[in-house]
């Protein structure tokens, strides 16, 4: 980590981090210039290549910085006895709508990350990649998919709802009114009326068996 810029006020920090964020989350490393980052932080150009020597230096930094904040936020809020998938992805939601609260695009840049083609920017958090995986994993690996009724394929239910909650997010970033916390109850009402969906079609089945001539 950069320990020069963590000398500045921390208003400034999350100014400069914030705007390298959305610029990155929007644009992809290889169209965002850092022409848009210091005119979205209303800071000078010389003032960001203080601190960091070039685009590249500033994508690297604020990944680290992401994967860093978001694993804290994930390790202290999903609480790792629980087994059902609907509570986990709750509480996994609940951790990123508390890093979305100091910085908006955190959660969408390290989606747009995800799918990046530059050699280069790859190369420069290819070591960070794997804290960020290693935690996902074991989120995911504590889920006990024996307790979903019988007959649900539980992989593909939670690819279901992972594409469901990534569509929401980046639906409700196009609204210049968007809240985290607002985010945050639309994913869990989505998540509860999945549920209740889930549940009560596997019983209605049952009881059609039940119900059915031998």
């Amino acid at each position: 980590m950069n320990s020069k810029f963590f000398d500045l006020k921390k208003e400034k920090q999350d100014r400069m981090i914030n705007a390298a964020l959305k610029v990155f989350a929007l644009k992809g490393y290889r169209h965002a210039s850092t022409d848009d980052i210091v005119r979205e932080a209303s800071i000078s150009k010389g003032l960001l290549f203080h601190y960091f020597e070039s685009k590249l230096g500033v994508y690297q930094f604020v990944y680290d910085y992401s994967v860093r904040y978001m694993n804290l936020e994930l390790r202290s809020t999903v609480d790792p006895g629980e087994k059902n998938l609907f509570e986990v992805l709750k509480q996994t939601e609940r951790a990123r709508m508390h890093a979305m609260r100091g910085y908006p695009y955190m959660q969408q840049f390290l989606n747009r990350t995800a799918a990046e083609d530059v050699s280069e920017a790859l190369l420069a958090i290819e070591e960070k990649r794997s804290l960020l995986e290693e935690t996902a994993e074991a989120i995911d690996g504590q889920i006990d998919y024996g307790l979903l009724p019988r007959g649900i394929d539980g992989g593909k239910l939670k690819k279901m709802l992972d594409l469901t909650v990534k569509g929401l997010m980046t639906e409700r970033f196009l609204d210049a009114s968007f809240q985290p916390e607002m985010l945050y109850v639309e994913i869990c009402d989505y998540l509860d009326m999945m549920r209740r969906i889930v549940y009560a079609t596997c019983s209605s089945d049952r009881e059609d068996r039940q119900d059915s001539p031998l």
